[in-house]
């Protein structure tokens, strides 16, 4: 009686041990024990991944300048009067005048401010691309700056609040909207096509109304 319970229990823990390490064998290849997203998800999940993994561009930033809403550039200025006056002859305060800002010399100003040398020291006239850095981030502009502000993260406020500072004194030509690159690409395309019906026949009479006289 005694063997035969033996043999039973060895054959027992012998299934066990076999089946534990089926399942270790298992996990190891087929990777049984974790958790893996489909290939192609059934449906969209809002804040997932998407497979490309990189955020689709917007405008450029001269398209937004093109654009600018100038209305909403002053309102954004609401945030520099504290240190900031932009009228004509505005005394400076904790920062300069900044009247006629667009197209003045870096760092150097109309009203006597004393600048640090980390701006002074730059060199050349703010455009409106040198602007849009700055007011992206003043530190990383000019490290050392005495400026304070840490910047404004969107482009298009940045451009609307150029737009304004553009209208006080400077009115510079704005820069003119980027094309956009699949109209490009289309013109490009149908550059090789075949002209549409019709213009092949105005084509001819145009080139012999522009062409000059023969003497």
């Amino acid at each position: 009686m005694n063997d035969r319970f033996n043999t039973i229990a060895g054959w027992t823990l012998f299934a066990g041990v076999v089946a534990l390490g089926l399942s270790s064998i298992s996990a190891k290849f087929f990777q049984a024990d974790k958790v893996h997203r489909p290939h192609e998800m059934g449906y969209a999940i809002e804040g997932a991944e998407t497979g490309g993994g990189a955020a689709a561009e917007g405008p450029s930033f001269n398209t937004l300048l093109a654009n600018a809403d100038v209305a909403k550039g002053e309102k954004l200025f609401g945030k520099c009067v504290s240190c900031h006056t932009i009228n004509a002859g505005g005394p400076n305060g904790i920062g300069p005048n900044l009247h006629g800002v667009v197209g003045e010399a870096i760092g150097k100003g109309a009203g006597g401010f004393a600048f640090s040398g980390a701006l002074s020291g730059k060199g050349g006239n703010w455009t409106f691309d040198l602007l849009n850095e700055w007011l992206t981030s003043p530190k990383a502009f000019a490290p050392g700056t005495k400026m304070s502000f840490a910047g404004l993260g969107k482009m298009e406020d940045r451009a609307n609040l150029i737009a304004y500072l553009n209208t006080q004194g400077s009115n510079l030509p704005l820069p003119a909207a980027d094309a956009p690159a699949a109209a490009e690409e289309g013109a490009a395309a149908e550059g090789g096509e075949a002209p549409a019906e019709g213009a092949a026949a105005e084509a001819p009479a145009a080139e012999a109304a522009a062409a000059p006289a023969a003497h």
